[in-house]
């Protein structure tokens, strides 16, 4: 409870804000890692990724299990009516076998989606958006990755959606079934030379035996137009599982509407002990069309198009990484 309400009095304080967002000249994906940009994916644009992976649990202590299998994480985006708004769906689905090592050696099989939400976001800041004086210096490499004080202000989003969970689950606390609430803080700052630091604050099945806080942190470098890698820890803590993963990894920009991208997670405990290893892919269906700007030169002048690349060279997790 202290976590949900530290959760809305941020809401309140930073609901105050203006807002502001840009659509991005190359694709914006959440992938690498499990964190959520507070960018949305820009109007009409149609998101979608998936990422297939392979899972090794084992548990040592007292009841000793292990758990070996696949499963596959997913999303949908859309964003619609405004540039800050973005609809979403995404989950997880899983399929294992669960050995128990007692006085007879059994096997269980097991499927079902893990989590499985719909959900809203919403950019309610956004301190690149005016940033004329961030424009790259053509003639000096230092001063394009000294530190700006101002990188610490962090653009910021809010969001609310509905976990489903289907009854007798086998990944979730006994009794859970049907819809529940889950909220979200994302933030993001852009700092010289690459780096990009992203930090989820969330509160996940809310009034039930499975309600859980969550913070992830998303550390990601570009070294070339097309590479970026990334480093994430993430904290779990409820009455039914608790952990910290640590996830590392790459992704490659294929092409301005397509991303690749690859990622271990694993954890420094045996209760249980997990191994993870993905490969993901991100797709855009790119239907936007900007805004027409109304000003004495119809748009057309070099500073009207010098300032609309400005905005769309200013984004989100991932493609912001690639265009430095």
């Amino acid at each position: 409870m202290k976590h949900f309400k530290f959760i809305i009095i941020c809401l309140l304080f930073l609901i105050s804000s203006s807002v502001f967002s840009q659509y991005t000249d190359v694709i914006n994906s959440n992938r690498p890692g499990v964190s959520r940009s507070p960018f949305s994916v820009g109007t009409n644009v149609a998101q979608f990724e998936v990422g297939p992976y392979m899972i090794k649990e084992k548990r040592t202590p007292a009841l000793k299990t292990e758990v070996s299998g696949f499963g596959v994480d997913f999303a949908a985006r859309y964003g619609f009516l405004f540039e800050q708004l973005e609809l979403n769906i995404e989950g997880t689905y899983q399929n294992d076998t669960k050995t128990y090592f007692s006085t007879i050696v059994f096997d269980e099989s097991r499927a079902n989606f893990k989590n499985l939400t719909v959900g809203a976001k919403y950019l309610i800041y956004d301190p690149y958006k005016n940033s004329e004086n961030e424009k790259p210096n053509l003639y000096s490499w230092k001063a394009n990755h000294r530190f700006r004080w101002s990188s610490l202000i962090p653009a910021v989003s809010v969001y609310a959606g509905a976990n489903y969970d289907t009854k007798n689950n086998p990944y979730t606390a006994g009794g859970i079934e049907g819809f529940s609430p889950k909220v979200m803080i994302a933030s993001q700052n852009n700092f010289a030379g690459g780096w990009v630091l992203v930090l989820n604050l969330i509160k996940d099945r809310i009034g039930t035996d499975q309600s859980d806080f969550q913070y992830i942190f998303t550390l990601t470098h570009s070294f070339s137009p097309k590479w970026v890698i990334f480093g994430e820890t993430q904290g779990i803590q409820s009455d039914f599982y608790a952990d910290n993963l640590f996830r590392f990894g790459g992704a490659f920009l294929a092409s301005k509407d397509f991303q690749l991208d690859t990622a271990v997670t694993f954890n420094t405990k045996d209760t249980p002990s997990v191994f993870s290893v993905n490969f993901g892919a991100s797709y855009r269906l790119d239907f936007h069309k900007d805004k027409e700007i109304k000003n004495p030169d119809n748009g057309t002048s070099a500073k009207s198009e010098g300032k609309r690349r400005s905005q769309r060279n200013k984004g989100n997790k991932k493609n912001l990484n690639f265009n430095n």
